[in-house]
This record gives structure tokens, sequence and C-alpha cells, in this order.
């Protein structure tokens, strides 16, 4: 019978006047992967209109199908309008955006998220009724069922006015107070935190399918607490994030597996350990490497790459014990601007299918972008790739014992490594490395200073000789902070860049003022 149908499809083919072979050269195999998504992370840095536009014509033209948008305060709810930020979009420029992502076949899918990282919505006390914790806003208590569907439906519902995507991510990761407040820990004693967990998670899951819509969820906590997994409805689809540890770091795999729920899959191009001052590049392209391949072979149906520009985690600046003044996140990266090169490989690997080797793109791509040879690649790739290690109360946290001044001394060896290489093309896009290391020398420098300050030998008539030191990194900020600001001026906003600029350095001038009261 297959024969049959062969030579079938032979003889028509013959008959349309299209030759077998030329049609075999040009069909590919089916690719599993139907959802090739990006996601855009706008909890800070919030991109401007045109450069949002710019970034997804880009990756329109290589395969990408699906941006999920973490709007949080840059989203204007109408029923909410407590929510939205300083930076947030109109309501027009959301509609833009969205119709400009339809015409280059991109769906937008929204994320909101409905559990834990919400602290930019019960920052306002007209959300305290839905506080797990009343000075910790990071997650609801979903032990106020009624008070988060009226919520959450309300925001859904206005995502769906904006958004035609059969999608709404819900988000669900990273739930860290889960079973803390009284009302919860009495229910999480009798039923359990997965079914504490899931009887929330469900609720969502059931606003949005009512909408019309899939639910979309991290699946962290699923992998945790995975008794009560099959509360969810058939629609539901989780995202397997894995940002370079073992499929079990967060729970048995095999039992999201086994849920029968579609899964997807996410690495990162920014992430832990990243910060102002550190990119740990090779775990980014050692995650893109292997992941995605290994997501292909575990049947999952979608692939999204993330890229956070900030951990999540805020701090809180109080007016008085109970009176919130601002929030600020804890831990910022360097903006999406100056990630070409991650993102240029993220898209190489999902679209071949299978592993291409760090060594072989980064050459390639140091050729075609920068006009650079094989060596000088190496070079380029030895520089990024060196010691990605933070410092932590004057100690390096490293595999093997480094001091801060050797870790200083690699950190230099390596800007300079970059400095003295020439791209006779794409200077723009390569002064981002050159400025992502000078940052690094920048603040190394200070640490080495910070960890001979706290040591016990330190005595204050060597105050003056320390303060001559900062003069001269206060000095280089202003260089650095021009730099960020020329780099990144088309990118982001101005206020955003000015405080990006501002608390990178905060540290040092809260030293510098200590020392200058003992000189």
């Amino acid at each position: 019978m297959k024969i049959h149908l062969q030579r079938s499809l032979i003889l028509i083919l013959l008959i349309a006047g299209t030759s077998f072979s030329a049609l075999a050269i040009n069909v590919k195999p089916a690719d599993s992967v139907q959802v090739k998504g990006f996601h855009l992370d706008m909890r800070i840095q919030v991109m401007k209109l045109p450069a949002l536009k710019q970034f997804v014509l880009n990756l329109s033209k290589n395969g990408i199908n699906t941006v999920i948008m973490e709007w949080e305060g840059s989203y204007p709810f109408v029923k909410e309008p407590l929510i939205a930020n300083r930076y947030a979009y109109s309501r027009a420029e959301v509609r833009e955006f969205v119709s400009y992502c339809n015409s280059l076949h991109i769906q937008v899918i929204p994320l909101q998220q409905s559990f834990g990282h919400v602290e930019y919505i019960l920052r306002n006390y007209k959300y305290a009724a839905l506080r797990e914790d009343q000075k910790d806003f990071s997650q609801v208590c979903p032990s106020e069922p009624e008070l988060n569907k009226k919520l959450f439906t309300t925001l859904y519902t206005d995502l769906v006015s904006t958004h035609n995507s059969p999608y709404i991510h819900i988000g669900g990761d990273e739930t860290y107070l889960l079973g803390h407040c009284e009302k919860c820990k009495k229910r999480a004693a009798e039923i359990g935190l997965s079914r504490l967990y899931f009887d929330h998670i469900k609720m969502l899951c059931d606003i949005v399918v009512g909408l019309g819509k899939r639910p979309v969820v991290w699946a962290d906590i699923a992998l945790k607490y995975p008794d009560y997994i099959n509360l969810l409805p058939k629609e539901t689809i989780f995202v397997d994030w894995n940002y370079g540890w073992d499929v079990n770091h967060f729970g048995d795999h095999a039992k999201l597996l086994k849920s029968g729920y579609e899964i997807w899959g996410s690495p990162a191009i920014r992430s832990y350990p990243d910060n102002y001052f550190l990119t740990d590049w090779q775990k980014h392209f050692n995650n893109i490497r292997d992941f995605i391949p290994l997501s292909r072979k575990l049947g999952y149906k979608g692939i999204v790459m993330t890229s956070w520009s900030t951990s999540g985690v805020y701090s809180s600046l109080f007016e008085s014990e109970d009176e919130l003044i601002d929030l600020y996140a804890i831990r910022h990266v360097y903006p999406l601007s100056g990630f070409n090169i991650l993102v240029s490989y993220y898209l190489n690997t999902l679209n071949a299918g299978q592993k291409l080797t760090n060594d072989q793109f980064i050459t390639n791509y140091c050729s075609v972008h920068y006009g650079l040879s094989s060596g000088q690649a190496m070079q380029f790739k030895n520089a990024l790739f060196s010691t990605p290690y933070n410092v932590v109360h004057g100690k390096v946290v490293s595999p093997k014992e480094i001091t801060v001044s050797q870790l200083l001394d690699s950190a230099t060896n390596a800007l300079n490594a970059l400095k003295s290489l020439q791209p006779v093309k794409g200077a723009q896009e390569f002064k981002h490395y050159v400025l992502m290391a000078g940052i690094r020398v920048y603040y190394l420098t200070y640490m080495k200073i910070e960890a001979e300050v706290n040591s016990p030998g330190f005595s204050a008539d060597q105050a003056p000789a320390y303060l001559t030191k900062l003069d001269k990194l206060l000095a280089d900020e202003q260089k650095l902070n021009a730099e960020f600001t020329t780099l990144n001026g088309d990118f982001l906003y101005k206020p955003a860049l000015d405080e990006e600029n501002l608390l990178r350095s905060q540290k040092i001038h809260v030293m510098y003022n200590r020392l200058a009261k003992i000189r």
C-alpha cells in the first residue's frame, strides 16, 4: 500500500510538471515545536515603543511567532488604574504594538502574575486584604478566593480586550510565602501545600478558560508540589523553565511529563547571577546549547526564551512602620540592548533543531557582525567568559579560592582584550561589551576598596588615601554613565537611564560620604 501511494505521488508531481528531486530538496520535516517565542520583561527597563517594535521585527525575520509580554506596571488597566506605573504605555500604544506584531504573524501573549511577584499591585493599600503578608507584598493570599477571583477576572478581561492570542500566561512561579499567613497555615495543615497552591491556580485557570483562552503557568511550583496537578483544566500549559540545572531541580520531572498537560520549555539569556556588574555569558550560551535540543527531545510543543531585567525581588522603603513610599528592584541587569549575540544564538539553535557549539557560533557571529578573524573571535569569547563570579562580604563566590584582587586583575585583562579588538563593522553593538566590562572593572575596584576598609587593620588615618581612590572611581562613574546613556538612549526612557546610573553607583557614594567624615 505504501509503495502504491509513493508511486501515485510521483505520478501526480510529474503530471503537474514538478520534479520530485526539486520537491525533496525544498520540503522540510514538520517541526514539533509549534510555539517559538520570546519573553519580554517590562518590570523595569521599559522599552520605548519604537525599540520594542524594532526588536520584534528582528525576531519575526528569524522565525519567532510568539512574544510573551510581562507588562507588569507598564500596562494601563482601565478599572484598576493604580496598577500602572510612570512608564505605562497608553492603551493606544498597546493596541498598536499588538497590531504590529500580528502584521508580522507574531501573537502577543499577555503575562499577568496572579499569585507571587505581585508587589506592583499589592503595594497599594486598596489591595491590602489580598496580601499574604502586610510587609512583604510579593504574594496574594490564596485563602481569599472571592477577592482574588474578582480582581483577576477584571484584569484578565481587560487583557483579552487588547490581545487576540488564544493564551493568557497567569504566572504562578516562586510563591515563596505559600502557607505563610495564619489562614494559609491552618489550611496547609489540613489539605497540604500542593492543594493550597493548586486550588488557587485552578480558580485562575477557570477564569481564563471561561474567557475562551488557554492558561499558561510556570512549572516550578507544580514540580515542587505535584500531588494535585490534575485539578487544573486540560487546556492548561506548563512552562518548564530551566536555566542550566538538572531537570529535577524543582522536583520529580517525570511527574510533570506524565501529567498529560502540554509543556513548553524555557531557557534564559539574562538571569541569576547577572546583575549591574556581571553577566554570566558562558552559563547562558551553555543553557541555549543544551536545553533547546532537550526540549525537542522531550516533545515540548513550545520554546520561549526568557530575558529577565531583574530578579523580581524588591526592597521596600517605608515612611513609617505601615506606610510604604516605594519599592526598588534589588537586582538589575544590563538592558536587553546589549545581548544581540545571545538572541541570535537562541534563534539559530531554535531554527537549526540541533546543538550548535559555542565556539562555532561565536566565530561565525564575530566574522559576520564585527569582521573579526577566528583568532580574534576566541579572544572575544575568552574575555566574555572570564571569571564570572560575584563578591559577597569581601569574599569571591567561586569554585576555587580567589581573592578580590585576582578577580579584578582578570576583569581588567578581559576589558583590555575587548578594547584591543577593532571591529570593522558593528562598532556600536560592540561598544556594549566594552561598557559592560568597564562597569565590571569599576565595581570590582570598589569591592577591593570596600574589603580593605572593612578589614580589622583599617584605621582613621588611612581614610584620606582611600578617599583619593574613591575620587578617581567617581570620576570614572561619570564616563560610564555618559556611555550608558548614549548607548541605551533609544532603548529606555531618560528617567529610567538616570535611575540605572544612580542606583549602580549608590554604594560607592555612601562609602565616600562615610570616609569623608573621618579624614
